[in-house]
């Protein structure tokens, strides 16, 4: 094996220990390990006189990197927008109220509605402040029918992660980093939507099987930014045809095929259109969620930037000379040890680790693909499947931090419980993607 292999697997597990104690920002992290990996691989700064193409670090790994997954980073904006129209219009606390006073006094059936309201939500919801936003109003109401801590966190992460199957900026990323078509990308979306839906909806009557209810101390809401937006809620036939709002860009994609961009921008146009208030109130509520919008999902588009340019050190040809003939010896190729290995090596999707399409696995996944040791289909089915794992099972994500902060858990205590639930998902998305691809 090539030395430059097995130094740049080293500087691969000591970026992570930084990443896994939280020493080094993660978009940070992904940045320095881009370009270590190219040093490493000996890619040269700048373009070598008498070379036809600039593949030097500068130009093609940082320059390059930084745009590369600049479709994903659009579609996050807009859906960044809209997912604050969605909060600022009501829309978010209408739905949770709602699903509440359907449950009644019965805490199972509670937890069960808000689980679906939350999980149809977050089919178009990202960044922290639509976390806080959602999780302020779900999780007290939970905790106020007596739900333990543990499990009304676990619940709501459980929901965030059943409406992420299907959330557009989400399959943008992915398609940009295996190059899978749109109309795979939904065909097994949607299949491990079934299976995330399934195993949630068991967890939560297990655990109530198991457990009981034990009555607990609601959870204080905190007061956030949206508030005075929300004072006056959504009503009447209007309020119907906002509620259903999420729906818009989801039908747009997935039956008449629009691109996801104008699909979140006619959303946004619904809401604007049907929301309370006159034209110059809309057109404050659109400047306003713009720029809040961007501010929810900066923190994405940042992990993209990262991404993008770790994807570039990878794929570039210096660095397959080295990486290539160890990942023939180490990635199954036929169905069975490929199913075994993203089933049982699911874990290593947690902070931000080789099989995270968020981390690590984003350059070796394209990595993967650009030397033709899998197919497009098959890097996406093994990812997407581990990604099951990760979603809302990393203590380093932000959904989790703030969820165990706000209910006063640690945070590896959520992951713990969830384990067992978000493992059996990612091992079954990788038997589907294993007899559907391979």
């Amino acid at each position: 094996m090539d030395i430059r292999a097995i130094l740049i697997i080293v500087f691969f597990l000591a970026i992570a220990a930084l990443m896994i104690t939280r020493k080094l920002p993660t978009f940070i992290a992904l940045i320095v390990m881009a370009l270590g990996i190219a040093l490493i691989a000996g890619v040269p700064l700048v373009k070598p006189e008498g070379a036809e193409t600039d593949q030097s670090l500068l130009t093609y790994i940082l320059a390059g990197g930084a745009a590369h997954m600049a479709g994903a980073m659009a579609a996050i904006f807009f859906g960044g927008w809209y997912g604050r129209m969605v909060t600022q219009t009501g829309v978010s606390r209408a739905l949770i109220t709602k699903a509440a006073e359907l449950g009644g006094d019965r805490p199972l059936i509670i937890c069960l509605v808000l689980y679906a309201v939350l999980s149809f939500l977050w089919t178009n919801l990202s960044g922290l402040g639509s976390i806080i936003m959602t999780g302020s109003i779900a999780i007290p109401i939970m905790l106020s029918v007596g739900i333990p801590t543990v499990l009304a966190a676990s619940i709501f992460l459980l929901a965030v992660t059943t409406g992420f199957n299907f959330n557009l900026y989400q399959w943008k990323s992915f398609e940009q980093l295996t190059g899978v078509e749109r109309a795979d990308m939904q065909h097994f979306a949607t299949i491990l939507f079934f299976i995330t839906l399934v195993v949630s909806v068991a967890f939560i009557i297990i655990q109530f099987k198991k457990n009981g209810i034990k009555f607990a101390f609601a959870a204080k809401a905190e007061e956030t930014d949206t508030a005075e937006d929300e004072e006056e809620l959504i009503k009447g036939w209007r309020g119907v045809l906002c509620m259903i709002s999420p729906l818009v860009p989801l039908v747009l994609v997935m039956a008449f095929k629009i691109e996801i961009i104008p699909a979140f921008l006619c959303a946004i146009i619904w809401l604007a259109i049907f929301s309370q208030g006159g034209f110059a109130k809309k057109m404050n509520v659109l400047s306003k969620t713009a720029h809040k919008g961007l501010q929810d999902v900066a923190m994405v588009i940042w992990l993209l930037v990262g991404i993008g340019i770790l994807v570039r050190a990878v794929m570039h040809p210096d660095t397959k000379a080295v990486l290539q003939p160890m990942l023939q010896n180490i990635m199954p190729t036929s169905r069975i040890p490929f199913i075994l290995f993203f089933a049982l090596l699911a874990p290593l999707s947690l902070y931000r680790g080789p099989l995270n399409l968020f981390g690590m696995g984003s350059g070796i996944c394209a990595l993967l693909v650009s030397a033709g040791i899998y197919t497009p289909l098959q890097a996406m089915g093994g990812f997407v499947a581990a990604e099951r794992l990760q979603s809302v099972g990393c203590p380093t994500n932000s959904q989790n931090a703030w969820t165990c902060s706000y209910v006063g858990l640690d945070v590896n205590e959520v992951t713990k419980k969830l384990l067992p639930a978000l493992w059996l998902m990612a091992a079954a998305g990788a038997v589907v993607a294993g007899f559907s691809y391979l």
